[in-house]
C-alpha cells in the first residue's frame, strides 16, 4: 500500500510538519506528501481553483483511489474509515490519494473524480493543521485494522 497527501502549498518547519512526519513515519506502509505551490495566483476564484484542480489531479499516481477533503464531504468516525481502507485493500488498491485544495476549496473536477468525500466536521481548519490531523487519521486506521487495542472499545 502506498498512500499519497498531495496539498496546496508549501508547510513550514513547525509543530504541525514534525507532528505529521511523526505519524507517517509510524506507518508501515509506503508514503509521500506532494506540495503544490502556485506561483502566480489568479485573482478569479473560480480559475484559481482550476488550475489547483490541474496540478493536485497530476499529482494522483495512476489508478490510485482519490479520496478529496471537502468540507462538504461525508464526516466519517475512524473506525468507518478504516473499514473503508481495509475494504479498497482487500479489493486490490495499491494507492490511496488524499487530497487538500486550496483555501477556497476543491474545484468540482477533483471531487468528481474522488471515490469518498471526507469532511473533518463542519468546522474551519488551518491547512497545515488538516495535514497533521489527516497523517494521525491515516495511522490510526491502520492501527485498528492491523488489530491494535483502540481506546473506544
Amino acid at each position: 500500500m502506498h498512500i499519497s497527501i498531495i496539498a496546496i502549498g508549501r508547510m513550514q518547519r513547525g509543530a504541525e510538519h514534525s507532528l505529521m512526519t511523526q505519524y507517517l513515519g509510524r506507518l508501515p506502509w509506503k508514503h509521500s506528501v506532494t506540495e503544490i505551490e502556485i506561483k502566480k495566483q489568479s485573482a478569479n476564484t473560480v480559475e484559481r481553483k482550476a488550475r489547483e484542480a490541474e496540478k493536485l489531479l497530476a499529482a494522483v499516481p495512476a489508478g490510485a483511489t482519490i479520496v478529496a477533503l471537502d468540507e462538504g464531504g461525508k464526516a466519517l468516525t475512524s473506525r468507518a474509515l478504516a473499514a473503508k481502507i481495509d475494504d479498497w485493500q482487500a479489493t486490490g488498491a495499491h494507492d490511496i490519494a488524499f487530497i487538500i485544495g486550496g483555501a477556497d476549496g476543491l474545484d468540482a473536477s477533483v471531487r468528481a473524480k474522488a471515490q469518498l468525500k471526507l469532511a473533518f466536521g463542519s468546522l474551519t481548519w488551518p491547512h497545515m493543521l488538516v495535514r497533521t490531523m489527516l497523517a494521525e487519521q491515516i495511522y490510526r486506521a491502520w492501527s485498528i485494522n492491523a488489530g491494535h487495542p483502540y481506546h473506544r472499545d
